[in-house]
């Protein structure tokens, strides 16, 4: 009997984690597994492109698990610079475009597996294509950003202008800090982070005002201006222009689903592809997808939602790959957790702002203490804000945003958990966590802040 094929599109995350756990499963004898990646690289972190592109990690190999020839080494048929240009579904074939050789040709699957992750938010803009301005999506993204700098002159003033302020924009603002270059961050919304409430924002901007970043609220770009060598000068919105010797795109990104809509496979309200809770896409026994390129189940809201992180991509992965091999796997949902740091200043934020409560028709109560991440006579203990969102009458937890120093975010780990429990805040009062002053107060700030929801419950009910 034959081997089945398996094609996989896309060779980070969700598709070479799918790909390695199938072959575990199920030898090249039973499953002859076939993986196309039109870039130069797999398996990779680009969640850590910031840290390399600010000096953090010395190295672009640094971020890379496993290379294309580990995975061949794995009898994994890795075909780099391939680009699946075309999905025929009832043909059960993707036709294929070798980069370099400009050669096409098909390919029959008896599975396929859709992992062609998410693009940049590149809005149609005059000059977005010029010289200079950079998305930071992939590896070969990051890698052109730092030939582009290092091309600049190394003398006079060096300005950065990053459009956007969610996390890869503050990330990504940091990274030019270091770099030795004057930062400008242009920010369409009320404060930056939309992650979080406003409130909670506007602790982010006043920290990196703080640093030497400054950050326009409110600023909607409208075009690119460049010199006469095509590169860019200056970045224009509807009040003044701002100079620029490399422009950064931290608007974020969409789903990469086009090829996906091509062949009639069903998308969500947010772009990305919808697939029942084996990762299946809705409708086909012998389609997956994962990663970046789908929607998942938001299990506080009831609502999919699209979430661009490595963490649900290798989920995905492991998943898709154990049901492909015969084994079992589901992937229940997200709670919406997040972290990120711009410098020394933690965020993070897991479960529902108010604006996403209101948006599912839930009433709520939000409390806001501010309280330090170690006993306050411990040296070293620095402020930290925690805002908890509750919904009226029974308390249930809804969301959490903190924002600190000094181990602030990964306390945003204790609220994800209680989320995925769906415990009250009252429940969670009663947490047994860890102390010692060089860790925590007494009170942690996570069950301050729950007691005070408790209070604001109590008094809403009233």
């Amino acid at each position: 009997m034959a081997a089945e094929r398996l094609v996989v599109i896309g060779g980070d995350a969700a598709g070479m984690s799918a790909a390695s756990q199938a072959r575990r499963l199920k030898g090249p004898d039973a499953l002859e597994i076939v993986a196309f990646e039109r870039g130069h690289f797999t398996s990779y972190s680009a969640c850590g492109i910031p840290y390399w592109v600010g000096g953090d990690v010395e190295a672009r190999d640094d971020l890379i698990a496993r290379t294309p020839e580990e995975h061949r080494e794995r009898d994994i048929d890795l075909r780099m610079r391939t680009e699946v240009t075309e999905l025929d579904v009832a043909g059960q074939r993707v036709k294929a475009l070798d980069r370099e050789s400009g050669e096409t040709y098909w390919t029959g699957f008896d599975k396929l597996v859709i992992a062609t992750g998410a693009r940049p938010v590149r809005p149609a803009l005059p000059g977005m294509d010029a010289a200079g301005v950079h998305g930071v999506q992939t590896l070969d993204d990051g890698q052109a950003l730092l030939d582009s700098l290092d091309a600049l002159r190394s003398e006079g003033p060096r300005r950065a202008v990053v459009v956007g302020a969610g996390y890869i924009g503050v990330e990504m603002a940091e990274a030019m800090l270091k770099r030795g270059f004057e930062v400008t961050v242009l920010n369409r919304g009320e404060q930056p982070m939309a992650t979080l409430d406003a409130d909670m924002g506007r602790l982010v901007h006043e920290a990196m005002d703080g640093l030497g970043i400054t950050t326009v609220n409110g600023a909607a770009v409208t075009k690119i201006l460049t010199g006469p060598d095509g590169r860019v000068t200056e970045v224009a919105t509807d009040a003044r222009t701002y100079p620029a010797d490399v422009v950064v795109l931290g608007i974020g990104v969409e789903p990469e689903t086009g090829l996906a809509r091509d062949a009639g496979l069903p998308v969500g309200p947010h772009g990305g592809l919808l697939t029942d809770l084996a990762m299946r896409v809705v409708g086909h026994d012998n389609i997956w997808a994962g990663g970046d390129c789908v929607e998942v189940l938001d299990l506080v809201a009831g609502r999919t939602r699209h979430i661009a992180l490595g963490t649900h991509a290798n989920k995905h992965g492991q998943v898709i790959g154990s049901n492909i091999g015969g084994g079992y796997g589901t992937f229940p949902g997200v709670v919406g957790t997040a972290v990120s740091k711009v410098c020394d200043l933690e965020i993070a934020r897991t479960g529902l702002r108010e604006k996403d409560a209101r948006a599912v028709g839930l009433r709520y109560v939000t409390a806001t203490i501010e309280s330090t991440g170690r006993a306050g006579y411990y040296p070293g203990a620095k402020p930290m804000t925690v805002k908890m969102i509750a919904e009226l009458r029974t308390g249930r937890l809804l969301g959490v945003q903190i924002v600190g120093r000094d181990g602030a975010a990964k306390r945003v780990d204790v609220a994800a958990v209680a989320l995925t429990a769906g415990m009250t805040v009252e429940q969670m009062t009663a947490l047994d966590l860890g102390y010692a002053p060089p860790f925590s107060p007494v009170w942690d700030p996570v069950l301050v802040a729950a007691r005070k929801t408790v209070a604001a419950v109590r008094g809403a009910g009233s």
